[in-house]
């Protein structure tokens, strides 16, 4: 756990991916909330793909800007690596850069005095390394020799990230989406559960600051509730009955003072048309009720340790930014309701 000690108490944070075009008015949105956030806004840029986002200086990376693809290349790894080796120990070199994240540093502009906390996010390792295939449509994390550079490499943007967050705002932290981790408990998969086991714990210990994990799949939640987590982020809306099943292993998170962000407000314009305030109350206390009547887990812990959240990010809606802003607006009142209970 980090030195920071993260509070829960209902406070509203939300994913990075935002389906905005106006930088100005996705940050504006994500300053609204307790725990704002920089935004990922790929409709603006491929750059901000949150797959190519990260990918700046990775060896073998190659990037088809006509068409939106990023694959990968095992030869140009290796004509690479030597450069890419020589700047390690370069801070620098590792920086998001204003082509691939404009608004991580017009965030870092704004007045972020008056928040508690601020975070930061990027793709996490395995995603990073799954979804990314190279001419055979091998994913590049199958390379043995490649995939421990993909951890050491993730690990090496995560503290520069950090760093430049600290340096303007004292409760900075970051998570990782990991939409790839639901992939590794599937049987096709050549990458396996133990195996990313291993590279995860390993991964943690050199994760900056309090470490967090979002993801709206479904994987075998007790992977990431016993790894050296601060944050897990979930999509409650539609994996909330299944996660609040490992109810053992959730209180065992919450006891080491974890927090849970349950991502609640739908985000997608077909399902938000039904749902409204009195639902979502009523579904975050159907998980809480079981958590607290068959887990043991005292409703006041519940909400000191949770954060609440849109429950998903959304790029495909035909009304552009409506439906999400209006997830955010939800979100506050049901944050409220909840608030008013501590």
């Amino acid at each position: 756990m980090s030195t920071l000690k993260l509070q829960g108490n209902c406070q509203t944070t939300a994913m990075g991916i935002m389906p905005h075009t106006d930088a100005a008015e996705a940050l504006k949105l994500a300053l609204s909330l307790d725990i704002p956030f920089w935004p990922q806004l790929p409709r603006t840029s491929f750059f901000e793909d949150m797959y190519v986002q990260i990918s700046e200086h990775f060896p073998g990376i190659k990037l088809d800007l006509d068409n939106r693809v990023i694959s990968f290349s095992l030869d140009k790894f290796y004509e690479e690596l030597e450069q890419f080796l020589e700047r390690w120990d370069d801070e620098a070199y590792f920086r998001l850069s204003p082509q691939y994240a404009k608004v991580f540093h017009r965030f870092l502009e704004q007045d972020l005095s008056a928040y508690t906390y601020v975070r930061g996010q990027t793709i996490g390792p395995v995603s990073f390394g799954l979804k990314i295939l190279d001419e055979n449509k091998k994913p590049m994390i199958y390379y043995e020799e490649v995939r421990q550079l993909i951890f050491d490499f993730v690990a090496k943007k995560l503290q520069s990230q950090y760093n430049e967050m600290y340096e303007k705002h004292k409760g900075s932290f970051l998570w990782v989406d990991e939409p790839g981790l639901e992939m590794v408990f599937m049987a096709f998969t050549g990458y396996t559960s133990e195996a990313a086991s291993v590279d995860y714990r390993l991964f943690l210990e050199k994760f900056p600051g309090p470490k967090g994990v979002h993801l709206c799949g479904n994987p075998d939640w007790s992977f990431l509730l016993q790894q050296d987590l601060d944050v897990l982020s979930i999509d409650a809306l539609a994996r909330g009955e299944i996660f609040s099943r490992y109810r053992d292993e959730i209180k065992a998170f919450l006891d080491k003072g974890g927090i849970i962000s349950w991502g609640i407000t739908p985000t997608l314009t077909e399902e938000y048309g039904q749902e409204n305030f009195k639902s979502m109350i009523s579904r975050l206390n159907g998980l809480w009720q079981h958590l607290e009547q068959v887990g043991g887990i005292p409703r006041r812990q519940i909400l000191e340790q949770s954060w609440l959240a849109p429950a998903r990010c959304c790029l495909v809606n035909i009304d552009g930014n409506a439906t999400v802003e209006k997830s955010f607006r939800l979100l506050q009142e049901v944050a409220e309701h909840f608030k008013a209970e501590l």
